[in-house]
């Protein structure tokens, strides 16, 4: 879905410089090159604090640490997602609620967040999802903030979409290399305004560490190492423009594809940054249109082929119509900035092709 190789080529000799660099100081674990590129994103996002750490993953599993609640506390998170929210906070022993999600935009709302809202919930998890911020974020955080609960947002496929948030809420992301802002490895990070809480955190991602063989509070060993934190530097000055370029992508498809009746295309919004461009066909259909594209040598993926409930792992009793119909009907088909218009319309007239 991502043509990596030629993305670094693009930057080929900024990436080798830094890398290069990074080798010859010799200090691969928490070198200068990390600080330097949090105070870079902390600038970029609006967002003060930066902690850096292994992947993104690990961000969201240290900012439900850092809440300290209860075990056996619930958890809201939408279902139509990737599995991350929902694993760490059963791995830290929480009980986890499922809401559903807009069948339109994939996002989680307010109303389906009321709908499972019980007094015993002490957090929520909100995922903007495939690049679009969650339209009623500004919502759900007075929700939280009426109820005395805390709001987690899962930003890792939407960095970059909104800046400037003053919302004492806890955000993360990931630098897995696929994503808008992706490391050679993986990453992650965790956002926050609050001073105390963003000191708490650096302490957790250091094994609790105050400083060397001082450990104050449980922690977990997650480190964003100098290597990533030096290409991510170079990456973070292209980001904008790699966003305008995947929504210049995004209404190219638009264009040519909205005759055919039997796709739903995804909702256009100028905060948009199409991580994913996902499409909605009809299940049968999909299954041969990814036959099809694949003989094309196109390739197409679906996110999310099951809903979180009824994996195995974290199977509850449960149907959610909204997430149950996305994930039988959703493909997400190549978006990334690189993409040159002849490979869009190669694309599209495969599309067009089936359709006929």
């Amino acid at each position: 879905m991502v043509d990596l190789k030629q993305q670094y080529l693009q930057l080929k000799t900024e990436i080798d410089a830094v890398v290069q660099q990074s080798l010859l100081e010799g200090d691969y674990v928490q070198g200068k090159q990390v600080k330097l590129f949090e105070k870079e994103l902390a600038n970029y996002t609006g967002i003060r604090n930066v902690i850096s750490c292994g992947n993104g993953t690990d961000a969201l599993q240290l900012a439900l640490m850092a809440l300290n609640l209860p075990k056996g506390s619930k958890i809201i998170v939408p279902t139509f997602t990737y599995i991350a929210p929902v694993e760490v906070a059963t791995f830290l022993g929480y009980k986890v609620v499922f809401a559903d999600v807009d069948i339109t935009d994939f996002n989680t709302t307010l109303e389906h967040i009321q709908a499972v809202y019980t007094p015993e919930v002490k957090a929520i998890i909100i995922v903007h999802l495939f690049g679009l911020p969650c339209k009623d974020t500004e919502l759900i955080y007075q929700f939280c903030q009426e109820k005395n609960i805390a709001l987690i947002e899962d930003n890792a496929q939407s960095l970059g979409a909104e800046k400037n948030i003053d919302r004492e809420s806890i955000l993360t992301t990931s630098f897995y290399p696929t994503k808008n802002l992706g490391a050679y490895g993986d990453g992650g990070a965790v956002f926050c305004r609050d001073e105390n809480l963003a000191i708490n955190i650096r302490k957790m991602a250091t094994h609790g560490q105050s400083a060397k063989y001082m450990h104050d509070i449980v922690g977990i060993n997650s480190r964003l190492d100098t290597l990533q934190a030096g290409i991510l530097s170079v990456k973070l000055k292209y980001l904008d423009r790699q966003n305008e370029q995947r929504r210049k992508n995004a209404h190219y498809y638009q264009e040519r594809l909205q005759h055919i009746e039997a796709l739903e295309l995804p909702t256009i919004h100028p905060n948009h940054i199409f991580h994913l461009y996902t499409i909605k066909i009809e299940n049968k259909k999909r299954d041969m249109l990814i036959d099809f594209l694949k003989q094309k040598e196109i390739t197409s993926i679906v996110n999310y082929p099951i809903p979180i409930y009824q994996q195995k792992a974290y199977q509850q009793d449960i149907s959610l119509k909204n997430t149950e119909r996305l994930c039988s009907e959703v493909l997400s088909i190549p978006i990334y900035a690189a993409l040159t218009t002849a490979q869009l319309s190669y694309i599209c007239d495969a599309i067009e092709e089936f359709f006929k």
